[in-house]
């Protein structure tokens, strides 16, 4: 079969959806691939780098439809591309059913199989599919730089001999992907980074990136992201009511403000208001992520910058991906390289569509003439992990009662053993000789120590605690070496086993310390 991808024709998309390193994955799959001519320029790879890729270079897009078998493209089909289409061919592309259903229905009619790259479900099987999440994580890195490129002075904070320059601080509304991004991007640029999201369990994402969540002062207990995909769902009134007093809070401190809030199959919600824009100082930045779907900001123009009265510029550009076209092209193209992996189980070059996988049918919003969207919630747990349950702390004395009570089962436990150790040797001791018995309580206690020392050491000292106590302990090959030598036999052997077993000691010991002091080692 063949897999083509045609040139994007949405004014301003520089992504193409395969690339050479790409396109030589999918031959390993047993695929042939086909590109229209010049579909890749934006993205800075020319038909000749496809050419020596082993890539067939279509003339024209109506050339491509009709000799490939699945279609790879980055923006949904138009129109005119779904009429292009034929029965029993796959098309693989961003389609936002919910917003495009007289397009999936006509796909659905010409009897193509389309599987949505924005539908694929967020488990973790799934990661490596997730387009949204690799275009989001690109968004937000840019649009850090955006905002570095329209904001007046730098990130990091600096005294000079010509006066003190004070960080730039962020204000990052959403961290999901993009927002992490945002996040990651900023900290490293100097900023004082500071981050909100309705879902609980992000705060500590949040804060190991080394920023500052902003934590609201009420009650209400927010559902968890994994109930709903890993996505944000919508809050209750009282919420958004005290979400919007913090905002008018932090805004006139801010620099600059990133936000990222959406919700599936709605228009994003109304953030950022007029009244917390006018609040803000002269020179301040608004980038808002969310404006194709209506804006976070309530003054955001899709696509346009814009500079307020107060001087606050607003970007709403909808194509951060796409001015990153080759990061983007790459990342994207593996997404669907790994989705065509799932699609070609026998690695042969055909697609079996098992609408029983998780993924794809889920992704799956047409197929055998039949609309398939929305799709059954998947079988297993979104990615997003539940908060964790707050411990009741203890009072000073239940902690001291519980010390105590500690205390007294392990005297316990210490005593009935040290007991009946000593009535064991005892007996030994009737019907053993006395030069037995000296070595016999050498071993004893050499057992006992060694037990006590390794079972009290936390499990995080296990591995550098064994790797060296198995070099030192190995001294018992001293032991064998000198009962080797044994007219018995059976001591012979026995002083054979234990060398054979002291030396692995000995070197896997000193192994493994060597490779637990490289991990502290640069390389």
């Amino acid at each position: 079969m063949k897999i083509g991808t045609p040139k994007e024709v949405m004014k301003g998309e520089a992504r193409v959806a395969m690339t050479p390193d790409s396109a030589r994955q999918l031959q390993k799959l047993g695929y042939d691939c086909i590109i229209e001519s010049g579909a890749g320029d934006a993205a800075g790879y020319n038909d000749d780098t496809y050419k020596e890729a082993g890539v067939e270079i279509a003339k024209t897009a109506a050339a491509l439809w009709k000799a490939a078998d699945v279609i790879a493209k980055v923006r949904p089909p138009t129109e005119a591309e779904i009429k292009k289409s034929r029965e029993g061919q796959l098309l693989i592309s961003f389609f936002w059913p919910a917003q495009n259903e007289d397009l999936m229905k006509q796909a659905a009619e010409k009897g193509a199989s389309v599987i949505a790259m924005d539908m694929v479900p967020r488990i973790s099987r799934a990661q490596k599919m997730d387009a949204l999440s690799s275009m989001a994580n690109i968004a937000g890195y840019r649009a850090v730089i955006e905002a570095g490129n329209n904001f007046g002075r730098f990130f990091t904070g600096q005294i000079t001999a010509a006066g003190k320059v004070p960080p730039a601080k962020v204000l990052v509304v959403g961290a999901g992907v993009a927002g992490l991004a945002a996040i990651g991007t900023s900290t490293s640029l100097g900023a004082i980074t500071y981050a909100f999201d309705v879902r609980p369990e992000v705060a500590e994402q949040v804060e190991s990136m080394g920023a500052e969540f902003v934590f609201l002062d009420f009650d209400e207990e927010q559902q968890d992201g994994s109930a709903s995909g890993g996505y944000a769902s919508v809050s209750s009134p009282e919420f958004t009511a005290a979400q919007l007093a913090k905002f008018r809070e932090l805004a006139p401190d801010m620099d600059i403000v990133i936000t990222t809030a959406l919700i599936p199959n709605r228009e994003a919600p109304e953030l950022w208001t007029k009244d917390m824009v006018e609040a803000m100082k002269p020179g301040s930045v608004i980038i808002d992520l969310a404006a194709e779907k209506g804006g976070n900001c309530k003054l955001t123009v899709m696509d346009e910058k814009i500079v307020t009265d107060n001087g606050v510029t607003i970007i709403g550009y909808t194509d951060f991906p796409s001015r990153m076209a080759t990061q983007s092209s790459n990342l994207y193209a593996t997404n669907i390289r790994h989705m065509m992996t799932d699609l070609t189980p026998e690695k042969d070059g055909k697609v079996v569509h098992n609408m029983d996988d998780d993924v794809i049918r889920g992704a799956t919003i047409t197929h055998e003439k039949q609309v398939t969207f929305p799709p059954p919630p998947p079988k297993v747990a979104a990615i997003a992990a539940k908060p964790k349950e707050k411990v009741k702390e203890l009072t000073p004395e239940e902690k001291r009662a519980n010390e105590i009570a500690a205390f007294k089962a392990q005297t316990r436990q210490q005593v009935t053993l040290l007991a009946v150790g000593a009535a064991l040797v005892l007996g030994v001791g009737l019907i053993a000789p006395a030069s037995f018995m000296q070595h016999f309580i050498v071993f004893v206690l050499s057992v006992f120590i060694g037990f006590q020392v390794i079972w009290n050491v936390a499990h995080s000292l296990h591995t550098p605690l064994m790797a060296v106590t198995n070099a030192i302990s190995s001294i018992i090959i001293l032991g064998a070496l000198i009962q080797i030598g044994s007219s018995s036999l059976l001591i012979t052997l026995l002083a054979a086993l234990g060398i054979f077993m002291a030396s692995i000691n000995i070197f896997g010991g000193f192994l493994v310390t060597r490779r637990m002091l490289a991990m502290f080692q640069k390389s």
